[in-house]
């Protein structure tokens, strides 16, 4: 494996000062066990924060720093004002309840930004130092989701990938943020950027196109001179490990305890930071209404609900403490009785075997977060369960509810229904819950964390060596590219229609050549030296009509039909069109939706034109037309290329290198081979030409083309000083 560099907020350790001394050691979660053995495996360094130090002297702070050299781990230092400006005002004030789709908890007093800029810079700068020639880089989460573009800007050719570990919200959502903008470029100085779920990736993908109007192709998307790819890597547990710890001797026994001190009384757990996304009230709510609607479960049932300290300094979530107080003892007050208290509540961490002998031990286990990116918990309980029983609970708001399908699904804020459902829980008859469990464990065990990071690390390794030869062109003066073409014999010209040799018309009749233009182009074709070649997205019909008669070749719809001087049209093989019937709809739908707009269908292809619409209204239902299709279309052999006003949809292959196999090629070959074109559809010619070919992008943009010229008419300019250059008629 190549060498890795690791960035995280929080580097993988736990620092506390005993009798004067530093002591380091490993932190628990899905993260650091997840990135522990790719680290270990790998030459490079992990860098994170190490925690607020600033008590420590300077003796110890170095005594700390040699400690995590040894270990590979670089710490990155912050003040107390960084802390409290980047991590709780803007990271946990702002990003994460936005993100979790609880705007009304962003404070109006938002503040951090500046902060959050400036230590994402400082990331990007430590990494820029420690990185050499080859290594991967792998960034984690929310905190550092500018330092992608920020160290691409230091490292250009550095293979960068950056993982979420919560959800992307909807882009409707997300479009609240004020700084959405420098959000998703930062992101998408990555080469890979992955999610847990996929529905966490359309959000991303949808966001793009909304905000910074960038296209995407169901797994990837261009951005500068780069392709971005996107995946999908649910993260997962140490399950092997959990469940090796569940089988201890002492785990069992403390399991045998703590079902022996309640006898014939059904347990209930939940294990969560003590967080508002959790909904922890909601589920208390639940519990209530349980034990109101049905007497028979009181003394019987018994919820131990541990909710580990979160994030106290931040004022959100001192509300939250006092209402999950308040319900627990409303609940104990009114439902108690001599032998039982309904929910036993712990406000602190438990260690892992604790923590694995409550999961044993549990009859249900409740996991209903009201939006969560992954929830791990949920696959520990499933991993802890070696004895194949138990029954899980399972919001399905939390990213694990899209693996773990044969847990009971529930709506965290329909209360009546949880209710329905944790009775249902408590009542599964035993041959269900183990053969549900089976499923669940297959899965989990499947599906771990070191297949996680793993997969993560082999697609991020792909992803880096894909590299888009596309950049914005140099402008060339029509009179200098003919000097090129001046000792050129012969002559290969292959010449996009609209917005190239003509301007973009908003209706088809609009395009017809006007005279000017048939006579340049029967001057040319009439050159012996000269072979003329209009490769169109045009339909055989119209190119016949308008250009059929002049000593040209003629290829329509991208290439797919040719048509040679005084020929007939032939189509280039067969191409499946069966899948026009099920997409057709949904180009409609999107036409009577949008007044201007309309459905054209070709040969091989159905296209969207909405050159007559609203300029900024049809731009915005062209980026949701993309996006609803790259989800239509899953794995067939179909894209979406979108052009000048119009979104195009094609099977894989389809496009302007298929005139290749069409052009004479004389014996002693061309002396120089021109291409010209206007949009992306002229981008598939250009990758297919040598290396020699001249290639011509009309407008500016990125492009494959190695120059460019301003428009149509300087298109015409250019071929004009060809004709001249050659000697036209020689």
């Amino acid at each position: 494996m190549d060498r890795l560099i690791l960035v995280s907020n929080r580097l993988p350790v736990s620092i506390k000062v005993n009798e004067g001394r530093v002591v380091v050691s490993p932190s628990a979660g899905g993260v650091a066990t997840g990135l522990r053995g790719p680290h270990e495996r790998s030459t490079g360094v992990w860098i994170g924060w190490p925690g607020d130090v600033s008590q420590l002297s300077s003796r110890q702070k170095f005594s700390l720093e040699r400690e995590l050299a040894a270990r590979r781990l670089v710490p990155l230092f912050q003040t107390r004002e960084d802390t409290t400006q980047f991590y709780d005002g803007f990271s946990n004030g702002v990003i994460w309840p936005l993100f979790h789709y609880r705007l009304d908890r962003i404070p109006l007093d938002a503040i951090g930004w500046q902060a959050y800029k400036h230590v994402n810079q400082r990331y990007a700068d430590l990494i820029a130092r420690h990185y050499r020639p080859g290594d991967l880089v792998w960034i984690h989460d929310y905190q550092l989701m500018l330092v992608p573009e920020m160290l691409r800007a230091r490292l250009p050719d550095a293979r960068i990938g950056f993982f979420l570990h919560i959800p992307f919200p909807a882009a409707d959502i997300f479009r609240t943020l004020p700084w959405r903008d420098e959000i998703l470029q930062g992101l998408l100085g990555a080469d890979l950027i992955g999610f847990h779920a996929f529905p966490y990736l359309s959000h991303f993908s949808r966001a793009v196109l909304w905000i910074l109007g960038i296209e995407h192709e169901v797994d990837r998307m261009r951005y500068k001179n780069r392709q971005v790819r996107l995946g999908v890597f649910p993260m997962g547990v140490d399950a092997a490990a959990i469940a090796t710890m569940a089988e201890r001797p002492e785990v069992v026994t403390e399991v045998d305890s703590i079902r022996g001190q309640y006898p014939g009384c059904r347990m209930l757990l939940g294990v969560d930071r003590l967080d508002y996304t959790k909904g922890l009230s909601r589920r208390l709510v639940a519990v209530e209404r349980l034990l109101r609607k049905d007497a028979t479960l009181r003394g019987h049932i018994r919820l131990l609900q541990i909710a580990v300290p979160s994030r106290v300094e931040v004022k959100a979530y001192a509300g939250v403490t006092r209402e999950v107080d308040r319900l627990v003892g409303q609940i104990n007050g009114a439902y108690s009785t001599l032998q039982v208290q309904p929910v036993h509540y712990l406000y602190r961490s438990v260690d892992p075997a604790q923590l694995a002998a409550f999961y044993r031990a549990t009859d249900v286990m409740l996991v209903t977060p009201l939006r969560d990116g992954m929830n791990l918990v949920a696959k520990e309980f499933v991993a802890a369960r070696t004895d194949e029983d138990g029954v899980l609970v399972l919001s399905e708001f939390a990213g694990a509810a899209a693996e773990l399908g044969e847990a009971l699904l529930v709506n965290p804020y329909d209360i009546d229904r949880t209710v329905q459902v944790m009775a249902r829980a408590l009542e599964m008859p035993i041959e269900e819950r183990r053969a549900r469990m089976r499923a669940l464990r297959t899965r989990v065990f499947e599906g771990d964390v070191h297949r996680w990071a793993r997969s993560f690390l082999s697609a991020l390794e792909a992803a880096g060596a894909e590299r888009l030869p596309y950049a914005p062109a140099p402008q060339a003066s029509p009179a200098a590219l003919a000097d090129r073409l001046r000792e050129a014999r012969p002559l290969l010209l292959l010449l996009d229609y609209d917005g190239t040799l003509v301007p973009l018309a908003s209706t088809p009749e609009a395009a017809a050549p006007d005279r000017d233009l048939l006579d340049l182009l029967t001057a040319l074709g009439n050159d012996r030296g000269v072979h003329v070649h209009i490769v169109s997205g045009r339909d055989p019909v119209s190119l016949e009509r308008w250009l059929g008669w002049l000593p040209v070749r003629l290829h329509a719809e991208h290439g797919f039909w040719f048509h040679d001087i005084d020929g007939v049209w032939t189509p280039h093989s067969d191409v499946p069109t069966e899948w026009k019937a099920r997409l057709r709809p949904i180009l409609e739908e999107f036409a009577r939706r949008t007044p201007g707009a309309w459905v054209e269908e070709k040969s091989v292809s159905l296209v969207w034109h909405y050159r007559l619409a609203d300029r900024e209204f049809g731009s915005l239902q062209s980026r949701e037309l993309r996006a609803h299709l790259a989800h239509s279309l899953n794995a067939a052999p179909l894209e979406v290329v979108a052009g000048h006003q119009v979104v195009e949809v094609r099977p894989v292959g389809v496009n302007k290198s298929l005139v290749l196999s069409h052009v004479e090629t004389p014996e002693d070959g061309f002396g120089l081979v021109v291409a010209i074109g206007d949009d992306l559809t002229d981008e598939d010619l250009f990758a297919a030409l040598p290396e020699d070919a001249v290639t011509v992008r009309v407008g500016t943009g990125s492009t494959r083309a190695g120059v460019h010229v301003a428009d149509y008419a300087a298109v015409r300019r250019l071929l004009q000083y060809s004709l001249e250059a050659v000697g036209h008629g020689r």
